[in-house]
Order: C-alpha cells, then sequence, then structure tokens
C-alpha cells in the first residue's frame, strides 16, 4: 500500500516538489541547528496588502509539505524590516504632513498616524499579526528593529566589516557608474536627527567595528557598526539576514528575481550557505498593475473578507503561483465556488490526487466536507431576481430547492448567502445593463415560459429536438426540481430556434433577464428560483420591464 510520504515524495504539486528540494539540502547530514527554517520577510512601509498574506500562505503550505516527507523540525518566522527608513508618505493612511516630517528615519522611530502604537512601524506590524493570525497561522514574529538593537545581528554585521571588500565587490558590480561613487553597504542611523543616512562611507575599521562618514552639513562621526547605530542596505541586508538567522527557505516576488544571485553571494560571503527560494508571479490590479503597499491599489485582505470565506482566499493563493494573475473583486465568486467544488471531489480521489488538490495544502490534511449545495454565482443571481436584502428571503428559494438544507446544517453556504447579498449590492447591481430581445429571442424565451410547467409541452419540446438531431426522445422522466432536466428543456428550445452556437441563446437569456454578460447554469437556475417565478420573470423581460 501506497504511505502519504511514499505519494508526497512522487507528487507534482507545487508545494511537494519545493518541500522535497529543501530536503534535498540535508541529504547528508541534518542541520546542525536542530531544525528547517522557513523565512518570509515584510516590508512595512505601508499597510500589510493581500500579497504579503499570500506569500505566508505559500510558505506555510510548503512547510507542511516538508513535514509530510520529513522528520526534521520546522519552524516559520515572520521577519519585518521596521527599521527601514521611510521613504515616501504611503497615500492612503491620514496626517500626512506630520509623516513627512519624519522621512528617513526608521519605520519604528515615526509617530503612529493612527495614533494607536508606538510607531508606525509597530503599527503595521501589528496589522500584519491580526491579519495572519486570522487565519491561524503558525509562525513567529521577528523584528528588524529588535535584531539590531539587541545585538543579535552584532555577530554577522562585525563579519560584514571584516570582509567588506568582498561585499562591496559584490554590490558595486550591479551598480550605474553614479552610484558606485557613494555607495556602502552600511547605512549610519544619524546620532542626532535619527535618519537613516545614505552617504559616502570614509573608512570601516574592520578591527575596532566601526565606520566613519560625513553627515549631510559635512560634520565627521565615527559609529560602530553593532548595538542598532548602522543597519545594512536593503540588498546586503537580505543576504546578511539568511546568514544570521540561517535560513533554509524563503520565497519572494518576481521583481526581486534579478537580485538573487546578489542575495545568494552576500549569504555566502558572511559565511553561510545560500537558502532554497521560490520565486513567484507578481498581483495586478484590475488595470494590470502591479499591487503595492504604499499606494492601496488591488484587494486588501479585509476587503477579500467582506464578500467570501478565508478558505476561497486560500484557494485563490494556491493557484499557480508562477503565473501572473489578476487580483480583484470579479476574482471572487469563481474563487468560491472552485472552491467547493474541490472539496467534493476530495472524498473520492486517490491519495495522489488527494494531495494535488489544493483543498489538501488550504487545511493542512484536515479537509472538511462541503454543505455548500448552491454555488456562490447562482446566489448571486437569485438575489438578483428576488431583490433579496437579507438571508432570510433567500433561504425561503433554498430551501425549496434543497429541503433539508439549513444555516445550522449548511454553515458554509449561510455565510455564502450573507455575502452574495453584500457582494452583489457594492459590485453586480451597479452594473447591471439590461436589454430587450430581439425578434427570435423573444420567440424562444416565450416558448420556454410556455414549456415551463406544462409536461405535454415539455415532452414535445424534447421530441422535435430529438428529430431534429435524427435520434430517438425516449422516455421522459419530468421532474421540475431537477437541474438536468430543466437544462436538457432550455438546451432544446435554443436548439429549436436556429441558435447556433447555443452560447448565444445562454447570453441572450443572461443579457435581458439577468442585466448580465454571463450567468450560472440556467436549469439549476430555474430549478433555485422557481417555475412560477421564471415565468413571471419571463414575462417582465420581454416587456422590458427589468432594466426600469
Amino acid at each position: 500500500m501506497t504511505t502519504l510520504r511514499d505519494a508526497a515524495m512522487t507528487s507534482k504539486a507545487w508545494p511537494f516538489e519545493e518541500a522535497r528540494a529543501v530536503l534535498k539540502r540535508y541529504e547528508k547530514a541534518p542541520p546542525e541547528k536542530g531544525y528547517v527554517l522557513f523565512e518570509t520577510g515584510y516590508g512595512p512601509s505601508g499597510l500589510p496588502h493581500i500579497g504579503t498574506f499570500g506569500e505566508v500562505l505559500r510558505t506555510t503550505m510548503i512547510r507542511r509539505a516538508f513535514q509530510i516527507i520529513s522528520d526534521i523540525p520546522t519552524r516559520l518566522i515572520c521577519f519585518s524590516d521596521d527599521m527601514d527608513g521611510m521613504r515616501k508618505v504611503p497615500g492612503n493612511v491620514p496626517n500626512q504632513d506630520m509623516l513627512r516630517e519624519h522621512l528617513q528615519k526608521p519605520l519604528t522611530r515615526v509617530p503612529d498616524p493612527f495614533g494607536e502604537f508606538e510607531s508606525f512601524g509597530h503599527h503595521n506590524n501589528a496589522m500584519l499579526r491580526r491579519f495572519l493570525d486570522t487565519f491561524g497561522f503558525d509562525y513567529e514574529f521577528y523584528s528588524a528593529t529588535d535584531y539590531y538593537a539587541s545585538g543579535q545581528f552584532d555577530e554577522i554585521l562585525l563579519r560584514a566589516a571584516e570582509r567588506y571588500d568582498a561585499l562591496m565587490k559584490v554590490m558595486l558590480a550591479s551598480l550605474r557608474d553614479e552610484r558606485r561613487e557613494t555607495y556602502s553597504i552600511f547605512l549610519p542611523i544619524h546620532p542626532e536627527t535619527g535618519r537613516v543616512l545614505y552617504v559616502p562611507i570614509k573608512h570601516v575599521d574592520a578591527q575596532a567595528g566601526t565606520v566613519t562618514f560625513d553627515d549631510e552639513t559635512g560634520r565627521e562621526w565615527t559609529l560602530p557598526v553593532t548595538g542598532g547605530q548602522c543597519k545594512l542596505q536593503w540588498k546586503p541586508d537580505f543576504g546578511a539576514r539568511w546568514a544570521a538567522l540561517g535560513v533554509d527557505f524563503e520565497m519572494y516576488g518576481k521583481d526581486h528575481s534579478t537580485n538573487t544571485p546578489i542575495y545568494d553571494a552576500i549569504c555566502e560571503i558572511l559565511g553561510m550557505p545560500a537558502p532554497h527560494h521560490f520565486t513567484y508571479e507578481l498581483f495586478l490590479d484590475e488595470t494590470g498593475q502591479k499591487i503595492s503597499k504604499s499606494s492601496g491599489n488591488g484587494i486588501s485582505i479585509d476587503e477579500w473578507l467582506s464578500y467570501a470565506s478565508t478558505e476561497s482566499l486560500s484557494y485563490f493563493m494556491y493557484l499557480k503561483p508562477k503565473t501572473a494573475k489578476r487580483l480583484y473583486f470579479d476574482v471572487i465568486p469563481k474563487a468560491v465556488d472552485e472552491y467547493h467544488q474541490q472539496l467534493r471531489a476530495y472524498p473520492d480521489q486517490t491519495p495522489e490526487q488527494q494531495l494535488a488538490n489544493p483543498v489538501w495544502h488550504i487545511h493542512g490534511g484536515e479537509v472538511p466536507v462541503s454543505t455548500m449545495v448552491v454555488p456562490f454565482a447562482m446566489l448571486l443571481n437569485l438575489v438578483s431576481v428576488s431583490a433579496a436584502e437579507d438571508k432570510d428571503r433567500l433561504w425561503g428559494f433554498i430551501n425549496r430547492y434543497a429541503p433539508d438544507a439549513s444555516p445550522e446544517g449548511n454553515p458554509d453556504l449561510d455565510q455564502a448567502a450573507g455575502f452574495a447579498i453584500r457582494y452583489f449590492n457594492d459590485f453586480v447591481k451597479p452594473t447591471r445593463v439590461f436589454r430587450l430581445p430581439d425578434a427570435r429571442e423573444a420567440a424562444a424565451m416565450a416558448e420556454l415560459s410556455a414549456c415551463l410547467g406544462d409536461a405535454a409541452r415539455a415532452r414535445d419540446i424534447l421530441a422535435r429536438k430529438a428529430a431534429l438531431e435524427g435520434a430517438e426522445v425516449g422516455d421522459v422522466t419530468i421532474d421540475w426540481q431537477s437541474d438536468d432536466f430543466l437544462q436538457s428543456l432550455v438546451f432544446a428550445v435554443g436548439k429549436l430556434h436556429g441558435f447556433e452556437p447555443l452560447r448565444d441563446w445562454f447570453s441572450a437569456l443572461y443579457e435581458v433577464l439577468l442585466g448580465a454578460s454571463q450567468g450560472p447554469r440556467f436549469g439549476g437556475f430555474i430549478a433555485l428560483y422557481g417555475i412560477d417565478e421564471t415565468r413571471a420573470l419571463i414575462a417582465r423581460g420581454l416587456k422590458g420591464e427589468l432594466g426600469a
């Protein structure tokens, strides 16, 4: 019998492929530190965005996969670069004028514009942890300010002073001529102004562990590189952190990929092997632009969770991490429905198939049962035609379609019903455009209405379609609650009225009756909404009353 570990060792799911690459580092001997260290980095220059969440989630998925294939203990740390100087004021926070007065200071020395925390860096760190805790991540939070100030980075900083020339050689090779003249891997923190200084370093004393420089006024200073009085430029800092902590795995966005050789070289010069890394594609907003913390474009974690479950967001993050994806509100319904499709498929899959199913990675192998008996896209259309403003009205339709369903027994459906009302009002309702049908469309819709509820007429339509295709209709079971029967009836009406391709017929139904260019499986919609209600909807659509 194939064990879970056996299946994991050959699984083509990307988390297992990455986990096996990490394990390969310790084929000959286990890590001296006693564990494998997974790291994610966070630049708290603005409020945490959804891409930051995705980085932690995806790293967690690889860590879980590693725990299946290896008995080596693991740790996951989320490291905040909160000692970086604030280069510009984010556009989505209050008290902009106050923040401008503190430009170039470390983020943990910039006052909190919200007035809630010790500093802006502390505020953004707290927001990150709150977001991550919402999803129950198992992680440890590390602060660059704490590590620099407490002396935990002193050893690696002193080593950087000793190997300054070798580190500078790596960095200077990557810079333009004008940048080389003033560049240093060390950034002093001005003892008086508290600002991070981007100034030339006149002398590095490796034995004393100090740097000498002139500030902007021409005054000379000598400061130790230790104790939080200097920090490293961000590229050297990246590799130095790997060396100081013994990081085994870190992923980052494609915008970092050209720097990978630099990060690796810095880490190796400082005496440690570079970690295994994974580069993912970037998330784009509705216009195709990269989402960023400072501009606040795209979707925030809180915004997604206003319209859908945490699991649907995790599902979206799992899919094709090496492919750029639009991350905007219109991706939510599809993510919700595909997530539940995968849940329903999971119990009947082989172990190999289950390990390739996104829900295994979302739930760490403890996969729940979906109670979502009505798709989210269908709920949105039900809200549209029923004008429902609360879940109770939706449940009236749901119970006619699925009598055994209940808010208590189907909690994910109950939650989705509330989300659907909010999503429809915010995104679907404002964009609906109804149109009148043309003559052929009107005739077909009138015939569909006449067939609904009339068993003899429905049989006749199905028989005529079969004859048109040179087939026999056979025995037809009339079931006005059956999605499949009603879909066959809709299909037959469109076929007999000459719609080719039939996609044009369904598009007409959506545009005339729902005010949208696409919609649900129409047979399922009729079963959910009701025969009489659908006939009334068609009558209003034929009269042009729906867009009034």
